[in-house]
């Protein structure tokens, strides 16, 4: 009974759901019909509603462009009234109140450009006409204001201020650098224009000085692009070059820089020609360090983002100056080579070396490439005028051909002078290596300078040799040339010239004077010596006497005076003569007096010992036996003293 019972309810159930869905398909299907209807309705109702969306989108966009077109008029409008606002303004100058004529300035120039763009306009070449008349009177006011405003607060630069900005080595104590040096107008040496370079170059600090207040600058700035924008870069650039370098001109003159030519170096006494040479070296380094990057400094304020117009302002501005000092150095490179040049010409080269760098930097841009190419030029010819110069100076030393007179066998000037000249190269020998170095002969640098002195070295000894040739006594060409040689070599012994030159040329060279001063001892002595021998007294006949209690041989009384004698008087002459002679360092005199006494005083004693009693029981022993041992050395004491001729003979 369960089973059918459940049978029929499900049956009702289906039964149930099968109309329900029934239900549901009728519903969806009129659903459908529904919506298909409203889809109709609503195509038909967009089609009747386009034309009015059309309508109201062309009048909405009318009113944009009537909107647009209103305020495009305004602003021709405004265009046109521009002239008219700005014209009083324009006509009064900037002088009160720069910036809102700046403002005035750039307006006019907007409705210059406006106009030019849009000439289709009626009445426009008149309003255009006009505002261009307005603006050429506001660029010529703008002109009066830059150059006004530029001269007014460029100033001449004083030397004390200059000297101010310089290292606290390099100032000058008198406030000028013509008084540098020597307070009694002696000359600068060349040692003290060397000093001065490294004093310069060595962790040096210079200060470039401030030309115009820097509250001034923006507004020459603004003056200066308004002018470049409005085409007028050539009034710009003659205005600023002429105040300019005439600024720049007189603080060079007030600090002492001279315009000389070829011809005035020619005529210049050297001492006043190396006095300005101490002085340009001064110069060109104030000018370089000081005033030309000060006016690279102020020009790239002035001109910032506007070149390549100040690039052309600033190498027009310092044209002259720099043309004014380097030419003062090309006259000096191509004057006549003399050795005492080499020096002045070493410290302008290391100058100008020293200097390159800056140069290049502060002159940079293709306006300027002229002044770099003349200081590169100048550089090279001070360089080779100086190697010229050295190598003049060896020929000078070889055939110097002075006159001068040497009595005593001293130390003749050429050598001290040549010496001198040698221990100041060794003051430049990063300099003159550079030299060598650039000439490119092959070797090291160091070698051919080493080199190079040997020669000069060499050379003065063979003019030596040929000065020793004057003296008619052998001995005293021995002596001048045993001096020479040993000042020389002790000159190099205690200079920075023994490291170049080595020790197997001092070895050498004291080998040398030890030569000299034994061939001195035996010209000088030789002849005296034999008196002393005992060769030629002996005597056969009669009235000689024993030498030695013998009778085999004898000695002549008579030749034995006779030996006293010579002696005495060649003695006597050999004192009166070599005390005027001299021997300036007391090592060696003392040596060569020493080496003198240590020949004759035992060949004296002996000879006195031997035969000085065969005299003594005669007449007048004193007459030939003047003089004691003692009596000899002390004399000798007063040999090589350069005792003046006329004095009376010390005994």
């Amino acid at each position: 009974m369960g089973a059918p019972l459940v049978m029929e309810i499900l049956t009702e159930r289906a039964h149930f759901m099968r109309e329900s869905l029934n239900k549901n398909r009728t519903i969806t299907d009129g659903m459908v019909s529904i919506l298909g209807s409203f889809d109709h309705r609503l195509s038909a109702l967009e089609t009747a509603m386009r034309p009015t969306q059309v309508r109201t989108h062309a009048i909405r966009k009318a009113h944009e462009n009537i909107d647009k077109t209103l305020k495009a008029a305004e602003v021709i409008l405004a265009q046109f009234d521009i002239s008219r606002q700005v014209e009083a303004k324009i006509i009064k100058g900037p002088r009160e109140d720069l910036e809102s004529y700046l403002a005035a300035v750039d307006q006019l120039r907007n409705n210059v450009e406006f106009f030019s763009s849009n000439k289709s306009f009626k009445s426009s070449d008149g309003v255009l006409t006009n505002a261009n008349n307005l603006l050429a009177k506001a660029m010529l006011k703008l002109e009066e204001e830059f150059k006004q405003l530029l001269s007014t607060y460029s100033k001449v630069v004083e030397p004390e201020r200059l000297f101010e900005c310089l290292p606290n080595s390099l100032r000058p104590s008198s406030g000028s650098p013509s008084n540098q040096g020597d307070p009694n107008g002696r000359k600068i040496s060349p040692m003290s224009h060397h000093e001065q370079i490294a004093k310069g170059t060595e962790g040096s600090t210079y200060t470039v000085p401030t030309f115009i207040p820097p509250r001034i600058i923006p507004q020459l700035h603004d003056l200066v692009r308004r002018m470049v924008e409005a085409g007028h870069e050539q009034q710009c650039l003659k205005i600023y070059r002429d105040t300019r370098a005439s600024v720049l001109e007189q603080s060079l003159r007030k600090l002492g820089v001279e315009k000389l030519t070829k011809d005035d170096v020619q005529k210049m006494q050297w001492e006043v020609l190396e006095g300005k040479i101490g002085n340009w070296i001064h110069f060109m380094r104030i000018a370089v360090k000081l005033l030309f990057a000060g006016e690279r400094k102020v020009c790239d304020q002035i001109f910032e983002d506007l070149d390549p117009l100040g690039n052309q302002c600033f190498a027009e501005v310092t044209m002259s100056s720099v043309i004014m000092l380097l030419s003062f150095g090309e006259a000096i490179a191509k004057s006549k080579r003399s050795p005492e040049k080499l020096f002045v010409l070493l410290d302008m080269y290391e100058t100008m070396r020293e200097l390159l760098p800056e140069i290049e930097v502060i002159f940079g841009g293709k306006a300027s490439a002229e002044m770099r190419e003349a200081a590169l030029s100048l550089t090279k010819r001070l360089a080779q005028t100086a190697q010229d110069t050295f190598g003049d100076f060896e020929e000078a030393v070889e055939k110097d051909a002075t006159k001068t007179s040497i009595l005593d066998g001293t130390v003749h000037p050429l050598t001290s002078y040549v010496i001198n000249y040698v221990k100041f190269l060794f003051d430049y020998q990063s300099t003159l290596k550079q030299l060598f170095q650039e000439n490119g002969n092959g070797g090291s640098s160091n070698s051919q300078l080493a080199v190079a002195t040997k020669r000069i070295m060499s050379a003065l000894q063979t003019n030596l040799d040929g000065k020793s040739k004057q003296y008619k006594d052998p001995a005293l060409t021995h002596l001048f040339i045993m001096n020479n040689i040993h000042y020389m070599v002790r000159s190099v012994r205690r200079s920075e010239a023994k490291d170049l030159l080595g020790d197997e040329w001092v070895q050498i060279h004291r080998r040398i004077v030890q030569q000299h001063a034994n061939h001195y001892r035996r010209n000088a002595w030789g002849k005296i010596l034999q008196c002393l021998t005992v060769q030629g007294l002996s005597s056969s006949g009669s009235g000689g006497l024993s030498t030695d209690g013998g009778t085999s041989s004898s000695v002549s009384r008579a030749l034995l005076k006779e030996r006293f004698k010579a002696f005495n008087m060649q003695f006597e002459e050999l004192h009166q003569r070599q005390t005027q002679w001299t021997v300036p360092d007391n090592e060696l005199r003392e040596s060569l007096r020493l080496a003198v006494a240590e020949v004759l005083l035992p060949a004296y004693r002996q000879f006195l010992k031997r035969f000085g009693s065969l005299l003594d029981n005669g007449k007048n022993p004193q007459k030939y036996i003047k003089y004691t041992p003692e009596d000899l050395d002390r004399m000798l004491s007063e040999f090589f003293e350069g005792k003046p001729r006329g004095d009376p003979r010390r005994s």
